[in-house]
């Protein structure tokens, strides 16, 4: 039997794609008139689901009802049409299917930033339940399994593996199962216990054990191995520090679920609270991306508060900081790599996997504190280059990484001339 020809790339929707869209919104660009417009196309042509899912980007992009309203309309475009092209630069170089969900920027890995500076076309083809078929996308030089961990992902991940084992393609991350297990509590049994890696141990605890806890009926320490106070608790499924809290005490907790009563999930995470704060009294945290098993530097935040995230470090506001990134930057291989090297190497031992990134710190014992390993955590090269002028050359060497391990994954593991140099 004559095998079935692939349908051919201009016959599915070309984006703006979220690489382009989210630059906009970053660099603080108002957003009106590209809504105003894509409203305006889909006027003119109402079953566009180009003009769908771009739209609904845009509205992810300004969060709250808005990007409600953005998810629903890529479910809706995701209905009609579940593949879709982004071409970067000239998109004469490497073909890359993602198999991608529906969800908000940290459901899926953000390749489309990794693709910063290349002439990739990312082929973003939407996957269920329902297993994905190379009959219906176009010919692509290799694929990558891009969904993340998540609750909403992990029936996805659980039926995606037959097929994707029989795929025509090398298919990069290819491993559903280990995906689905990034969760905060298995991901830090995983690590524990590694070489020169300091992972709390992470318990999933309901919401009734927590309460018994905080009348003092139980202790810390029943609910789990290492738990003592100071405690942090966060529920499961929250991103971004939603949630997240340090508990001191039994006042503390009785605090936290009267704030938490009618608003997060019954189930948490439960986890010991390591003080990993510098003389200098800041707290640092590192996020790191694994690619083909090397580390990248990806950003470095320092803030007064123990729950450091880059956003809300303000770290434009502090050049003394800006300038610890620098150093941290220029130095990364020969001083953070090299000081960690024993702990990264065992990570990737571990996880095996062709591309993640990991949030960590330094433990007051120099141990690599790490605090999440995940595949869709958010990288790009959107900052501010008067600010941070050293970010360019380091995501540079990360994203052209990237591009490497792809190049080498593909059947003839040929460098693409097609892809532009910085």
């Amino acid at each position: 039997m004559t095998p079935i020809a692939p349908p051919p790339m201009g016959a599915f929707p070309k984006l703006i794609g979220p690489n382009a869209l989210v630059r906009m919104a970053f660099g603080g660009q108002d957003l009106t008139q590209l809504t105003q417009g894509l409203i305006g196309q889909m006027r003119q042509d109402p079953q566009d689901s180009g003009v769908l899912m771009d739209l609904a980007t845009v509205l992810l992009c300004q969060g709250g009802d808005l990007a409600q309203q953005g998810l629903a309309l890529q479910a809706e475009a995701v209905r009609r049409q579940p593949t879709y092209v982004v071409h970067h630069g000239s998109g004469d170089g490497l073909r890359l299917l993602a198999f991608v969900v529906v969800g908000d920027f940290m459901a899926n890995t953000p390749l489309d930033f990794l693709l910063e500076g290349s002439d990739t076309t990312l082929i973003l083809h939407y996957i269920d339940d329902l297993p994905p078929s190379a009959a219906d996308v176009p010919d692509h030089d290799v694929a990558f399994l891009a969904v993340g961990e998540s609750p909403q992902s992990a029936r996805t991940l659980a039926a995606v593996g037959p097929a994707l084992a029989q795929w025509p393609m090398p298919v990069l991350n290819n491993a559903p199962d280990l995906l689905a297990h990034l969760t905060r509590d298995r991901a830090s049994r995983m690590l524990d216990g590694l070489p020169g890696v300091l992972a709390p141990v992470v318990h999933v605890v309901t919401r009734p054990m927590l309460v018994a806890l905080a009348m003092g009926q139980l202790e810390p320490a029943t609910l789990g191995r290492g738990l003592n106070w100071p405690l942090l608790v966060r529920p499961i499924g929250s991103h971004g520090g939603k949630g997240l809290d340090r508990l001191t005490d039994q006042m503390d907790l009785l605090r936290w679920l009267a704030q938490t009563a009618n608003a997060l999930a019954d189930r948490s995470y439960l986890l010991p609270f390591v003080d990993y704060r510098a003389s200098d009294g800041l707290f640092t945290k590192y996020r790191v991306a694994m690619i083909g098993g090397l580390p990248y530097a990806s950003h470095m935040a320092q803030s007064n508060h123990w729950m450091v995230h880059y956003l809300n470090a303000e770290m434009d506001l502090h050049e003394d900081r800006r300038i610890e990134e620098a150093v941290w930057m220029a130095g990364f291989e020969t001083v953070f790599a090299r000081r960690h090297a024993q702990a990264l190497e065992a990570i990737q031992r571990r996880l095996g996997l062709d591309y993640y990134a990991i949030d960590c710190a330094e433990a007051p014992d120099g141990r690599l504190l790490v605090f999440e390993v995940d595949t869709a955590m958010i990288i790009h090269d959107m900052d501010d280059e008067t600010l941070y002028p050293y970010k360019k050359p380091a995501m540079r060497r990360l994203c052209d990484g990237f591009i490497e391990v792809l190049e080498r994954a593909t059947p003839s593991g040929e460098p693409n001339p097609g892809r532009r140099a910085a």
